[in-house]
């Protein structure tokens, strides 16, 4: 009787223990989140010297497409377009002298996606500017574009994508028209969804031996593990299917493929990157301007991937100190938690040791 008393007692003060642990670690973390800044919800178009200063004489128009799709298929998940990826090409392609028209599947107003935790100072300047939101509110029906008015198309991403582009005989058309004049073809995330099932004039598939990128099954199925059942397919399998050379980059950091006007992006943090690469197989240099903090933060968990800890804690103290760039905290601690969710517990405390080291030099910073 008294040895089960102990260890009852026993198992009690580890329980205890382990409760005390767990708690402060989530105190602790926590502290390592900075508070967010109430000012950032309020920014205009004119607050940005890259949309506002230096502005670009008119060189054309860039059509941006998202999707109609408001539920995830039979289930009752509300979706739509990811706001961040239309927002960050639509100022983009602003910024670089081209007006922009945005269409959809159904037209009218489209569904919208809003993740507060990624949103920056451009995604609130989009959502504030009474032009682009009357442009989402008022999409023009795919069917009623006139394609030759457009020097480029843009696929943004969102579930709901995937259910609505890759049978739309519209988009096929469009797609398989600019692919064959040459016209550039911009797809993010769940955006290349547009590109299956597009059969071109020679009968081949769009695309066969082309080297794409698009949200993976890895990125898919961490977040929505019966995702299989939901979607009418798996992107990266679909996109092998049909004869794609996948071009798969590490989960949601950026990933850009580009073959011939063909231009395509893995996931949201690939858009800067995408719509850039755009303006460029325009013909264009794109518009000089300073990388946002959460481009910033990529690098460091690039460099964190392909050269390891030390090397990327070079960097946060070479940008904050050095550079005086900003950095995403928030966003690394978003990559320790993925690690943890994927059972990498090296990575997960590695992680948060960056962000930890990114607070104490951030911290030395203000101190300068």
């Amino acid at each position: 009787m008294f040895k089960k008393y102990r260890i009852l007692k026993w198992i009690s003060i580890f329980i205890i223990s382990l409760i005390i642990v767990i708690v402060s670690f989530g105190v602790w973390f926590k502290s390592l989140i900075p508070p967010k800044d109430d000012k950032i919800v309020s920014t205009l178009i004119e607050d940005l010297p890259y949309l506002s200063e230096n502005n670009i004489p008119i060189r054309g128009k860039i059509l941006a497409v998202v999707t109609s799709t408001n539920i995830m298929g039979a289930t009752n998940k509300s979706t739509g377009y990811e706001l961040t990826e239309l927002a960050r090409a639509y100022c983009t392609f602003k910024a670089n002298g081209f007006e922009v028209d945005i269409a959809s599947p159904k037209g009218g107003k489209s569904p919208v996606v809003i993740d507060y935790e990624d949103m920056g100072p451009y995604d609130y300047a989009f959502l504030n500017d009474s032009i682009a939101q009357y442009k989402t509110n008022h999409t023009i029906m795919i069917e009623d574009i006139v394609s030759e008015n457009y020097q480029a198309i843009f696929f943004a991403g969102g579930k709901g994508a995937m259910f609505d582009f890759p049978n739309n005989k519209t988009i096929q058309s469009i797609v398989k028209n600019y692919y064959q004049s040459n016209k550039v073809i911009g797809a993010v995330c769940h955006g290349p969804s547009a590109l299956v099932n597009v059969t071109l004039d020679n009968g081949h598939l769009l695309l066969e031996n082309k080297k794409v990128s698009g949200f993976t099954n890895k990125e898919e199925l961490l977040l929505i593990n019966d995702a299989k059942s939901i979607f009418p397919f798996l992107l990266q399998d679909k996109m092998l299917e049909q004869g794609a050379n996948f071009d798969e980059g590490d989960m949601y950091l950026e990933k850009i493929s580009h073959d011939k006007n063909l231009i395509t992006g893995q996931n949201p943090w690939s858009t800067w990157s995408l719509a850039e690469k755009m303006i460029k197989q325009l013909g264009y240099s794109p518009k000089p301007r300073e990388l946002t903090d959460e481009e910033n933060t990529i690098k460091v968990l690039s460099t964190y991937r392909t050269y390891g800890k030390k090397k990327a804690k070079k960097m946060i103290e070479n940008m904050l100190l050095k550079k005086k760039k900003p950095i995403n905290r928030v966003l690394i601690a978003q990559h320790s938690l993925v690690a943890a969710m994927q059972g990498e517990l090296s990575d997960f405390f590695n992680l948060i040791g960056l962000v930890s080291f990114e607070k104490k030099c951030e911290s030395k910073r203000d101190e300068i």
